[in-house]
């Protein structure tokens, strides 16, 4: 039975990104995110399960980032989507079928939000192949991207206020998001990961201080906390030498 526990844990990651689907296209954003963050629990735990328990299997590998273009590739695209509308419409309550004309350049414009889901398609199937990320990444990783996309209404709903609501309701704004995050899943750029080969602080060094910067973070700015630490992830890892296979 040891060998289908990573399995089930992925499968789990999978429900979670379907429940969290679900709430993102009701803007019901809190249920939406509690989702995205108990399928990246999942998303880790099962490769960590995995590895204890020695079941690494091919299976799991691609299993696995089929979870995670559910829950880190085709959330955050529904995210975006109902982003770009509400800063069409100007509501909350959106009616989209009935306020929107998809004849229009208005009406077309939030699915440009979706060009996150395929950036994370394309960057997810680059690294099942992708011999040179076993250490580290090539590219902002999908669940990272994901908490930078779904922070977006989590600040409108926990750290809101005129001027920034202004900032995250531009529609430009949320354009330039969405291009600019999907070239960074894609971009030739070394990024450090979380993986301990050891727990010695010499040799995990910058990741004990990002961990600990990133929970001062969380403490005092709330869900604005989230574009910080990803910030300080992609400013970190040029400073971080790069690890060998």
């Amino acid at each position: 039975m040891k060998k289908h526990i990573p399995n089930i844990l992925t499968l789990m990651n999978v429900f979670s990104g379907c429940l969290a689907a679900v709430f993102a296209v009701k803007n019901q954003w809190e249920i939406m995110a509690f989702f995205v963050f108990l399928g990246m629990f999942f998303d880790f735990f099962d490769g960590l399960s995995a590895r204890v328990l020695k079941v690494q299997s091919p299976l799991g590998i691609q299993l696995d980032s089929l979870a995670d273009m559910i829950t880190f590739g085709l959330v955050p695209g529904i995210v975006m989507f109902q982003l770009l509308t509400m800063s069409e419409t100007g509501g909350w309550n959106l009616k989209i079928t009935e306020n929107m004309n998809w004849y229009s350049f208005h009406g077309l414009l939030p699915f440009i939000g979706f060009t996150i889901t395929l950036s994370s398609a394309y960057r997810l199937a680059r690294f099942n192949i992708d011999e040179n990320q076993t250490t580290s990444f090539i590219g902002l990783p999908t669940p990272a991207n994901a908490l930078l996309i779904i922070s977006l209404p989590l600040i409108l709903v926990f750290n809101g206020n005129d001027a920034l609501n202004s900032i995250i309701l531009n529609p430009w704004f949320l354009i330039a998001l969405t291009l600019g995050s999907s070239l960074l899943l894609n971009a030739p750029i070394p990024l450090f990961a979380f993986k301990f080969k050891t727990w010695d602080f010499k040799d995990n060094a910058m990741r004990y201080i990002f961990i600990f910067i990133s929970l001062v973070f969380i403490g005092t700015m709330k869900f604005l906390a989230i574009p910080a630490i990803i910030f300080l992830y992609l400013l970190s890892s040029f400073f971080l030498p790069q690890e060998k296979k």
